[in-house]
């Protein structure tokens, strides 16, 4: 999924020495949701990497290219890792194969293999399961700190490969996002909400504390550069930050946005991809601030509660178009090269 940047300080490194940085820096959020999911968030890490590197192989070897190097890049251990991530722990097996199905055959193979994909692999496959199975996707459980503890190996078996737990519904609950929108469309206010809010959504904050550590820690390598976290960011707190003050129904604080969903993982480690994402200096920026609009948007008006990887696939279809219109000036010269 990720690869060499052509325009930050990672285009002197490999595609594997890449995606490398990239697995270190996942690893302070994959342990905190191991810790807050339990065996779960193991179950989809081992079941999105296996069915990645099958379809990997499958379709390298239908297309007559060898394995080793592209199986030895890292590239789409990268993709599965953000898709066991991002979907809830404890999903059931079919489900990750599916979005792992669009992810690497669809969103990457038929359209020329890594290099070629316009769309942000890892985001076809969750936004693929998220329309077709929208009530799988929104069974989160609760965390750790509640009643993860009653769930063992055997139970996670059951859930993830045969029949699902009889009592599953009394380990999940609302996501902060998901209860947030649900809640104000029955009229109630925030403040009315953040009272009612048990004191275990604090963990999605942590989470995102926890990316957003590895995400600066991508930046200090010279992974990633930093217009794409600080343009979507920005934005995203910038329009919340508004809506607030402007006290706009339905508004939600802007640490809320920031921190309570899926903003840090998609700002660091999914809009930056150098695949998909715009390769020119101002192009960073517009196609960053367009995603962190149409986050906004989503998240405050449409029919989903956390909207990173609709609002990533809408900026990736416009980045042939921004990049077009946004050339780098050519040295020497005082027009920008056409």
């Amino acid at each position: 999924m990720f690869g060499t940047n052509r325009t930050a300080p990672s285009a002197t490194r490999s595609v594997a020495q890449v995606m490398q940085h990239v697995l270190y820096a996942l690893i302070p959020g994959t342990l905190l949701l191991f810790w807050l999911f339990g065996w779960g968030l193991l179950s989809n890490l081992i079941l999105s990497i296996g069915f990645a590197l099958l379809l990997e192989a499958l379709m390298l070897k239908l297309r007559q290219r060898p394995l080793q190097p592209f199986l030895s890049d890292y590239s789409v251990l990268v993709t599965g890792w953000l898709l066991a991530v991002s979907l809830p722990p404890y999903a059931p097996w079919w489900l990750i194969a599916v979005a792992m199905l669009f992810a690497v055959v669809v969103a990457k193979h038929l359209y020329g293999g890594l290099g070629y994909n316009p769309f942000n692999p890892a985001m076809v496959g969750y936004a693929a399961v998220l329309i077709s199975f929208p009530l799988e996707m929104t069974l989160w459980p609760a965390p750790f700190a509640s009643n993860m503890t009653h769930i063992g190996l055997a139970d996670t078996l059951q859930q993830v490969w045969g029949a699902p737990l009889a009592q599953w519904d009394a380990y999940t609950q609302a996501t902060p996002l998901d209860a947030l929108k649900t809640g104000f469309s029955l009229g109630e206010s925030f403040d009315s909400l953040q009272a009612q809010a048990p004191p275990d959504w604090r963990a999605w904050g942590w989470v995102n504390i926890a990316y957003l550590m590895g995400g600066l820690w991508l930046l200090w390598r010279g992974i990633i550069s930093w217009p794409i976290p600080v343009a979507l960011l920005g934005t995203l707190g910038g329009l919340a930050s508004l809506s607030w003050l402007l006290a706009i129904p339905q508004a939600a604080p802007p640490l809320w946005h920031l921190f309570a969903g899926a903003s840090m993982l998609g700002a660091f480690f999914i809009a930056t991809d150098p695949v998909s994402a715009s390769t020119t200096p101002l192009g960073q920026l517009l196609y960053a601030a367009g995603i962190g609009f149409f986050t906004y948007i989503i998240r405050t008006w449409g029919g989903y509660p956390d909207a990173i990887a609709f609002a990533v696939l809408i900026m990736n279809m416009a980045v042939p178009l921004i990049d077009a219109y946004t050339p780098p000036r050519v040295y020497g010269t005082s027009r920008w090269r056409s």
